[in-house]
């Protein structure tokens, strides 16, 4: 989260308060780093319920959404000043709706089964909420958040019970809203989700799936956590920690995550 126009720097109130492009790529790169670093356990857990390649798949996309930002220049591209800039004019930072509707169409074009098209479409309809701002308010930000989630459940047509993603990403957006109308900045409302998704995965274990392919086991998926509400607070738990190191000058340290057999 960089510093708005005149702030004295990365943590001051200014910086806190608002989500840039910064942060959005800072929290792109932390939720790459995350499912590779859990590739192995996201795959096990879909190996129980469903085709044991849900860890593969997003450590594919989440790499081609790196490889994206990293060509785009790692914010994606700034704009020309109103005088065509040059070294005594700073560029006007870039705006976030392409560069979320960049990490969705990469995921949709790389992740193979559901998760390409559910995770795609969060991506894209948060960039269709962002827009052409090149900044988000803890307000906005979470009602870009609500928009991507809204569009995972009308693309995979999912309710909270129904054991998917949307048992952690509905119930956060949720929370992220409260937090944000509370007052809370960006990170702190971020926080608060995160705690709520890591509430809806663990919730997923004693479920029945009713939706996607472990809805062919029936009774079966019961007692298993699922792969799609774990990598979903992944990404929630990436963007608290990426809102959380813009805000500071180091970034809280990493937790294992848990695991089906043994949840926090």
């Amino acid at each position: 989260m960089s510093a708005a126009p005149g702030a004295a720097g990365p943590a001051s109130g200014a910086a806190r308060d608002l989500v840039d492009a910064a942060a959005v790529a800072a929290w792109l790169r932390a939720y790459a780093a995350a499912v590779a670093e859990r590739r192995d356990e996201l795959t096990e857990l879909d190996a129980a319920i469903g085709d044991a390649d849900h860890g593969v798949n997003m450590d594919r996309g989440m790499r081609a959404v790196v490889a994206r930002l990293a060509a785009a220049g790692g914010e994606g591209p700034a704009q020309e000043g109103p005088h065509g800039g040059g070294p005594d004019e700073a560029a006007t930072p870039p705006p976030l709706g392409p560069l979320l509707k960049t990490a969705g169409m990469t995921l949709v074009s790389t992740v193979g089964g559901a998760a390409g098209p559910l995770y795609g479409t969060f991506f894209l309809e948060m960039g269709k909420a962002a827009g052409e701002r090149t900044a988000l308010t803890a307000t906005e930000w979470a009602e870009a958040v609500a928009a991507g989630v809204a569009g995972v459940q009308m693309r995979g047509r999912a309710e909270t019970g129904d054991k998917t993603m949307v048992d952690a990403l509905l119930p956060a957006a949720v929370a992220l809203g409260a937090a944000a109308a509370r007052g809370s900045a960006p990170a702190a409302a971020t926080r608060e989700a995160a705690r709520v998704a890591a509430e809806g995965m663990r919730a997923t274990i004693p479920l029945v799936a009713r939706k996607g392919r472990a809805s062919y086991l029936g009774q079966r998926s019961a007692g298993h956590q699922d792969p799609g509400a774990t990598s979903s607070w992944l990404l929630l738990e990436a963007a608290a920690r990426a809102l959380e190191a813009c805000g500071a000058a180091h970034a809280p340290q990493d937790e294992p995550m848990p695991a089906a057999d043994d949840p926090v």
